[in-house]
């Protein structure tokens, strides 16, 4: 028998599992449904995690309004779940006298969409602020609230925090169809109380809802379509992403001026210390996460033209995926379906999406409000998302704490990062946790160091067959189909 709510959202991206936190407040049952065994499988994990100030979207445009707010909200979101956040500042690079124009026309855009303190530097302040940034720079538009983030993190934080509000996630349950109750009047809000209009069919179990949310990435269109609501294309604008090795000091965000599908190959650091330059925009057949010896060309000359000194030869992964992108539109699709009542769009989630998520959620909140669905708020509702130990970033007296408590903590695991056996084994224990490698290596980092997991690989394998009580052979690299292990593996039952 299929399990009823009041909302589903499918897709467990940062949109989705930012849309869940931020209706988890309310008393309603939600139910997240994600087609993949994880969180953030899609185009939330194919990012840089820059936290884009806002300044480049078109004004009046959807992405326009909800970049900037979602900048500014970071920071309340970051102390409320828990997870690392960076507010660096950035540059725009520029080189000439037609890249100055350019940079005022940004800045501008910036002013309009309520992007804070923007100015126009010159090649002092530029060395000033980023002694690495190139010495051919004539000129920069500095952004003081530009950060980043760990766009993995973000999304497990904030899934993290709706299910400790009770709300359902279901993994591994790709909608293979959806059936639409008739509606007499299309009123949404006189649906009735308890009376489910939408009926997702997964292999993991029917789901039944009064609301859908559809936040389905590249899958956006899928979706529309099975619930005969708004018919679009989706594009696969694929991106090519190089990680490089951690520097002792991290460096701040530069952009090149850009062009009209991209910001253009951008160098920043990260919340971990590495630096990634991100990212091609190249039109790909869907699905296409190969990585291009081309494109990984293009993203070091364009990286060494910010940077002059990064040594390119520090690079340990290149990876890309592809940006959700609605053929005809730069914008995001964010509202009521005008076809379908009470399906509600959260489609076209390209950059800025991660900068834009806090904010597409409080957007949604509103687009429900204006619905006519009561949103009455929960009495026992916990903002708060206690963020878990991580035993490198520890002080001393914690880790040895730690250590006091259960010796597994002393046992490192992943030597490049740090990882005690303890921390993995939390990292599986966790609501929702992880059930693979990348699962692990998402929420704490095993295996993301200079080896890329070339010697830790198997004792984390060990650890999910004895925390999940399965074989190794069924232990899975990231999602359905990437098996490890043929066979026993030696000191494993």
């Amino acid at each position: 028998m299929a399990e009823t709510f009041d909302i589903a959202i499918v897709g467990a991206g940062i949109t989705g599992c930012a849309i869940a936190r931020q209706l988890a407040r309310y008393d309603l049952s939600i139910c997240v449904v994600e087609a993949g065994n994880d969180i953030a499988l899609g185009a939330s994990k194919a990012n840089g995690g820059l936290v884009h100030a806002g300044y480049d979207p078109a004004p009046g445009t959807v992405k326009a309004q909800v970049n900037a707010r979602g900048c500014e909200l970071y920071g309340t979101w970051a102390q409320e779940l828990g997870f690392l956040f960076r507010r660096t500042g950035s540059m725009v690079l520029g080189f000439n006298d037609e890249d100055r124009a350019h940079l005022e026309k940004l800045r501008q855009n910036g002013l309009a969409n309520g992007v804070p303190a923007l100015s126009i530097i010159g090649p002092e302040r530029i060395h000033e602020l980023e002694p690495r940034a190139s010495a051919e720079a004539t000129s920069a538009l500095w952004c003081p609230s530009t950060g980043y983030v760990d766009p993995f993190e973000v999304a497990i934080a904030a899934l993290e925090n709706a299910v400790a509000n009770d709300v359902t996630f279901m993994r591994s349950a790709p909608v293979e169809a959806i059936e639409v109750a008739d509606s007499d009047d299309g009123d949404v809000a006189a649906e009735g109380e308890g009376r489910a209009r939408f009926s997702l069919v997964t292999p993991a179990g029917d789901v039944r809802c009064r609301y859908l949310i559809n936040a389905a990435g590249n899958g956006a269109a899928d979706i529309s379509h099975m619930a005969g609501a708004e018919e679009f294309q989706m594009v696969w604008r694929q991106g090519n992403i190089v990680v490089l090795d951690k520097e002792s000091r991290a460096l701040m965000p530069l952009y090149p001026v850009p062009t009209p599908i991209s910001k253009g190959v951008i160098v920043t650091g990260t919340v971990h210390g590495n630096t990634v330059i991100t990212a091609t925009a190249a039109v790909r057949e869907p699905g296409d996460t190969q990585t291009y010896a081309t494109d990984v060309d293009v993203l070091l000359s364009g990286a060494r033209k910010l940077v002059p000194d990064l040594d390119t030869r520090r690079v340990v992964r290149a990876f890309a995926g592809g940006r959700p992108v609605i053929k005809g539109t730069n914008d995001f699709f964010i509202g009521q379906s005008a076809v379908v009542p009470g399906l509600f769009q959260a489609a076209g989630i390209q950059s800025p999406g991660v900068a834009s998520a806090p904010a597409i959620a409080e957007r949604m909140e509103q687009v429900l409000r204006d619905a006519g669905v009561a949103l009455r708020e929960r009495g026992d509702w916990d903002p708060i998302r206690h963020a878990p130990d991580d035993f490198d970033r520890a002080p001393l007296a914690r880790k040895e704490e730690l250590i006091e408590s259960d010796p597994a903590w002393g046992q490192i695991v992943c030597r490049c990062e740090t990882v005690p056996e303890a921390e993995i084994v939390a990292a599986i224990r966790r609501r929702p946790g992880a059930v693979s490698v990348e699962g692990v290596k998402r929420r704490c980092r095993a295996g993301m160091g200079r080896c890329q997991s070339g010697f830790c690989q198997s004792r984390v394998v060990a650890i999910l067959v004895r925390e999940l009580g399965c074989n190794p052979s069924e232990v899975l690299l990231e999602d359905a189909g990437s098996w490890l292990v043929e066979g026993p593996l030696k000191g494993v039952r």
